[in-house]
């Protein structure tokens, strides 16, 4: 089961037993220097797929000033910016952003954990409680995922938790100096009827 808070803040934690120990929550100004560390330590690693300015200029903002447009975004309800704990320590955040009410209600997610953590179904966990948030107190239809063709390891994220390749978006997102192709992979709401998403890991880990 899953701790689902229904208003911004929001904290979710996998509290099942399994290792290593999840908890999605929001990004803290006193988690400044861990989250400087892990970013520095993670650069090589996550660099090939960061979104990056077409016009040359750097899309970071200083911590504290990124901390508060986060947490206004959330409480305005346009996206849920989650760091990804891994036993008590920072090692990635996954997000739902652009999420649009009315007559589509959908969200688009992005994340990201560090090489540490690599290889343990973190990644594949952290987007799942997410979506199971989605589905359920955040009251979405859809959730997207777009992802480079050359990163495996994120494809594999979505395909152990179902999601629906939808097609190749062309020239989708500037990174690393140019305009990259993306594939788009959906969930509905529809899609997770018989169980939450965080339940198809379980099966394709064997846990």
């Amino acid at each position: 089961m899953l701790n689902r808070p229904r208003a911004w803040p929001v904290t979710i934690t996998a509290d099942d037993a399994r290792s290593p120990r999840l908890v999605l929550r929001p990004l803290l100004r006193a988690d400044e220097a861990a989250w400087v560390r892990v970013r520095r330590d993670n650069a090589e690693w996550v660099g090939p797929w960061e979104p990056t300015s077409p016009d040359g200029g750097s899309p970071q903002l200083p911590f504290r000033q990124y901390v508060r447009v986060l947490d206004r975004e959330a409480r305005e309800g346009r996206s849920l910016p989650f760091l990804v704990e891994v036993d008590g320590e920072l090692a990635g955040q996954v997000h739902l952003f652009g999420i649009v009410r009315g007559s589509l209600r959908s969200a688009a997610a992005g994340y990201w954990v560090a090489e540490r953590v690599a290889g343990r179904g973190v990644a594949t966990r952290a987007l799942a409680m997410a979506c199971d948030h989605a589905f359920g107190p955040g009251g979405l239809h859809r959730v997207e995922v777009n992802i480079r063709p050359e990163n495996v390891r994120s494809l594999a994220v979505v395909a152990h938790l179902g999601f629906r390749d939808e097609g190749v978006r062309r020239r989708y997102l500037h990174i690393g100096g140019d305009w990259r192709d993306h594939r788009t992979f959906a969930l509905l709401a529809e899609d997770v009827a018989d169980g939450p998403v965080i339940s198809r890991w379980a099966r394709v880990s064997g846990r």
